[in-house]
């Protein structure tokens, strides 16, 4: 996983937990405070997990496209270049010396600093300063994530070149490049890809990475958070959705939390936290058999574990 989409993030935590399977959700937040891990906005304008040796190259490479589309949206919030460059100044300057600060208190900072955080200013701001690798996300202060400068919260890493997995469209989708640049992304992994086609398009991925078993009984489930990769990663998502799916059409689906039986989406699914127990509420969009409601829920008992509470399904 390159990365891992995060604004919501406890969804967030799980999507990490999903991909390690002895994983509790502590553990991610304690990989997030030692560094290990990284939440910043480093593609298409939206939050993500990243590992830490990777912020600062995906950051150079993917964020002046959303940059430059986002300068009509500034405009708007009569964010100019000198508020921007004023809030670079509060930010740095209020962040200085290993602080970290939650958003309020870095809103707080910048209407001192003469520079309003009202509306949409203030997170476009933070966006805006975040995709310039000025800021990151670091520990979270009670339940409330604070805001550090890169350059203290991370050591120096190293440069890398340009990959890509999946299709080329999916590649420039999931990253926010365009085709062009996808294209010389394949071309420059070179040996370390492989291809096949299949329905008329070529797919890449790994040189030797494993081939998924053929599926035998029992049937196969997992919970998916919203937003999760499995599903928004691709720009043609058929594999895994139908059309139409549920309630709500294929594309507004991947918001959802989302129920998949044997690699296909059948519903969606929430959860409440009642004192020390998880609910787990299920929403299945097309008939499932008895075994397939058992896989159901072996995974949200799983869920139950990496939150360390008994689970209660409904």
């Amino acid at each position: 996983m390159g990365a891992i989409q995060a604004q919501d993030y406890l969804g967030s935590l799980w999507a990490v937990g999903l991909r390690l399977p002895s994983a509790v959700e502590s553990e991610i937040e304690e990989a997030v405070a030692a560094r290990i891990i990284v939440r910043t906005w480093p593609m298409r304008g939206t939050l993500h997990f990243v590992p830490a040796a990777d912020v600062r190259w995906m950051l150079r490479l993917l964020t002046p496209r959303v940059i430059a589309r986002s300068a009509g949206r500034y405009r708007e919030l009569s964010l100019d270049v000198a508020a921007l460059s004023r809030s670079r100044k509060v930010v740095t300057r209020a962040l200085a010396g290993g602080r970290g600060l939650t958003r309020p208190e870095v809103y707080a900072e910048l209407q001192r600093g003469g520079v309003s955080p009202e509306g949409q200013r203030g997170i476009h701001i933070l966006g805006h300063l975040a995709q310039h690798g000025l800021i990151c996300f670091g520990p979270r202060k009670g339940k409330q994530a604070t805001f550090v400068l890169l350059e203290e919260w991370l050591p120096p890493s190293g440069d890398i070149s340009r990959h890509g997995p999946a299709t080329v469209h999916d590649f420039a989708w999931w990253t926010g490049l365009v085709i062009k640049e996808a294209q010389e992304a394949i071309a420059a992994a070179g040996s370390a890809l492989v291809s096949e086609s299949s329905e008329g398009r070529r797919w890449f991925s790994a040189a030797g990475g494993a081939r998924p078993a053929t599926r035998s009984k029992p049937r196969a489930a997992v919970l998916l958070p919203p937003w999760d990769e499995y599903v928004v990663a691709y720009k043609d998502r058929s594999a895994a959705l139908d059309r139409p799916v549920g309630p709500v059409g294929p594309l507004y689906a991947i918001g959802f939390s989302l129920v998949v039986i044997d690699g296909r989406v059948r519903g969606s699914w929430r959860r409440a936290l009642a004192g020390s127990t998880a609910r787990v509420s299920l929403d299945f969009w097309t008939r499932v058999t008895r075994e397939e409601r058992r896989a159901v829920e072996r995974a949200a008992q799983r869920y139950g574990r990496f939150l360390g509470r008994p689970v209660q399904i409904a």
